[in-house]
């Protein structure tokens, strides 16, 4: 599953794509807030990347610039919020939220979090390390992705999954630096993002086949909510 929890499967990411988009909008506007020039918000030009490798319209994409810039005059007020707990079978997970209305994405979390267990803030983040993630596909073939995570500078990195997307992990401040060393180490940058990395991931192999999609199920309704933009799981693989 990787450092961040994702549907494995295409239909259900093709269905998604439209939550997807919102994410992303949430996301630049956000960005956007500290200047809507990519060129010297890095930011914002990481997120912008993201959104096109989507194909994000384009007039989605300006407007969430302008919108998030304050450029439009309507108000951005999405506030941050972290929570902590399991999923089903003790399989820590961390959410984090951008949400325009923190007593609803509280309440809405409380329910979700009923076939596993809501915890405090703690709970679990110590079992988690606060990197930056970068997916990447290898623009040509014969790329190594573990000489491109070393000349990079990279923490860590993960093979490439069956799509031929390999995962590098950076310390949270070299994430920008990390992203524009790829390209001459051959590899293509897809999306890049802060994120939580499992200490002591959980071996998908230690669970049985219906344990497994019981933990997929609740991650699956965690992922579908408005409130949330990323899923990090502590599962292995």
């Amino acid at each position: 599953m990787g450092a961040q929890w994702k549907a494995k499967h295409k239909d259900l990411a093709a269905n998604a794509k439209g939550r997807l988009f919102g994410k992303l909008s949430k996301d630049i506007m956000i960005a956007a807030r500290h200047g809507a020039d990519p060129a010297a918000n890095s930011r914002l030009r990481l997120v912008l990347e993201q959104a096109r490798k989507v194909s994000m319209p384009k007039d989605t994409l300006e407007r969430a610039i302008k919108k998030g810039a304050g450029l439009t005059g309507e108000a951005v007020h999405f506030e941050h919020a972290m929570y902590e707990g399991f999923a089903p079978h003790r399989v820590p997970v961390m959410v984090e939220c951008l949400t325009d209305n923190v007593n609803r994405a509280a309440s809405e979390m409380r329910v979700l979090f009923r076939k596993g267990h809501l915890g405090t803030s703690g709970s679990v983040s110590w079992d988690f390390e606060h990197v930056g993630l970068i997916e990447a596909e290898a623009a040509a073939a014969g790329a190594d992705v573990e000489m491109a995570a070393i000349e990079a500078g990279a923490q860590d990195f993960e093979a490439a999954d069956d799509d031929g997307v390999a995962v590098f992990v950076t310390e949270a401040a070299d994430l920008d630096l990390v992203c524009r060393a790829l390209p001459a180490q051959g590899f293509t940058v897809l999306s890049a993002k802060l994120g939580y990395k499992p200490k002591n991931p959980i071996a998908p192999s230690s669970l049985s086949t219906e344990q497994l999609e019981e933990v997929e199920a609740f991650l699956a309704a965690l992922d579908a909510n408005e409130d949330v933009q990323n899923v990090f799981a502590g599962l292995a693989g």
